[in-house]
């Protein structure tokens, strides 16, 4: 594996003192107490009342505002704060920087919502899927092989979080990804493999009305985005094409001008992905290109987000396949080469998720 900066130059070497690489450790050890500590922070409004409380706040006004016991209220204050979330002076709490992301950065939302609602149950399984090969955390939800066919049968809260980290990190890019498919490639149609909802067709056929999209998706995955796109604009030019991509002899419709793969295909495995992108290549007509668009972890320009994605890609271990992960760029452009494609052109840093999109064409 070669990494480019800033990476090569964070990961190669050991940043930490021995009293930091300490601390770092006793944090990891008791990292599920600081996370439930720190949700029920915010579920009960305790980070809300101190970033408006400028004078801070006494535990006994806490208590008075929160309707929590004292015990309860002391146990998350006293937690907080050796965590760093708040800070005491004079008697009073008040909101530290840490506290006041976790309230109001949409991103650190979205990542908590995730874990705590899809992943935190089954990741106490993640050593079975490891060894195993397989999703074995999902079967906190019930009996399936992956957590895609799951999707529309999952309790409405996980529903709601699993989408709600899915679209934060996919939407935040859509715009520039539509310039580059519609305006400099000058697309009409486009194939829309793993479209779940429709998100980003509805996001094409509003953006010019000459433009067709088809969802080539699971049965399930086109029931939901028909009752999502009913009686949306340009919703008569998004059609569904149904089919399980895991099966090898499944051919891709043809006749498109673009394909397009976003947040996709780091469901798979390897071999999953050049069978997908084998049978896609031999879909392509002349002058037809297919895009990728994936958060490539060694592609970010801060390292926090290469430290999420990395998290991340335990998530497809133990809850959604288990064996599929969040790319290195380098694995990823091999397994295109293996397909039968070649990378014409890498954007990268697009959007709120540092996405890249690679531009593929067959190859002559």
């Amino acid at each position: 594996m070669e990494l480019d900066s800033p990476q090569r130059e964070i990961y190669s070497k050991d940043r930490l003192s021995a009293l930091q690489a300490q601390r770092l450790a006793q944090e990891i050890a008791f990292a599920p107490v600081v996370f439930q500590v720190s949700r029920l922070m915010i579920k009960f409004g305790i980070f809300k009342m101190l970033d408006d409380a400028k004078d801070g706040l006494t535990q006994a006004q806490i208590v008075e505002k929160s309707g929590i016991s004292n015990y309860g209220v002391q146990c998350l204050l006293e937690s907080s704060l050796t965590i760093g979330t708040i800070i005491f002076k004079d008697n009073r709490y008040y909101l530290a920087k840490a506290g006041w992301f976790l309230i109001n950065d949409d991103m650190v939302q979205a990542n908590l919502n995730f874990n705590h609602d899809v992943n935190y149950l089954g990741l106490f399984n993640l050593e079975e899927a490891i060894l195993n090969g397989k999703p074995e955390g999902l079967k906190v939800f019930g009996s399936w092989p992956t957590i895609y066919e799951a999707l529309s049968q999952l309790p409405p809260q996980v529903q709601k979080s699993w989408f709600g980290f899915d679209h934060f990190y996919s939407d935040n890019s859509f715009d520039q990804a539509l310039q580059i498919v519609f305006d400099e490639n000058n697309a009409r149609s486009l194939l829309d493999v793993g479209g779940n909802t429709g998100r980003f067709a509805t996001r094409c056929v509003a953006y010019k009305d000459n433009i067709n999209v088809t969802i080539m998706d699971l049965k399930g995955q086109l029931d939901m985005m028909r009752k999502a796109t009913s009686g949306l604009k340009g919703a008569d030019r998004i059609s569904g094409h149904a089919c399980n991509l895991l099966d090898p002899s499944e051919p891709f419709p043809t006749g498109f001008d673009a394909i397009w793969m976003s947040q996709f295909l780091d469901c798979f495995s390897e071999e999953q992905v050049v069978s997908i992108l084998t049978r896609a290549a031999a879909s392509m007509q002349t002058g037809s290109k297919l895009y990728i668009m994936e958060t490539l972890w060694d592609k970010q320009k801060f390292e926090t987000a290469s430290y999420c994605l990395a998290q991340t890609s335990i998530y497809f271990t133990a809850m959604a396949n288990g064996n599929s992960k969040m790319f290195y760029s380098g694995d990823l452009e091999r397994l295109v080469e293996e397909s039968g494609l070649t990378v014409e052109k890498l954007y990268s840093n697009l959007g709120l998720g540092g996405h890249s999109i690679m531009q593929c064409v067959k190859k002559i």
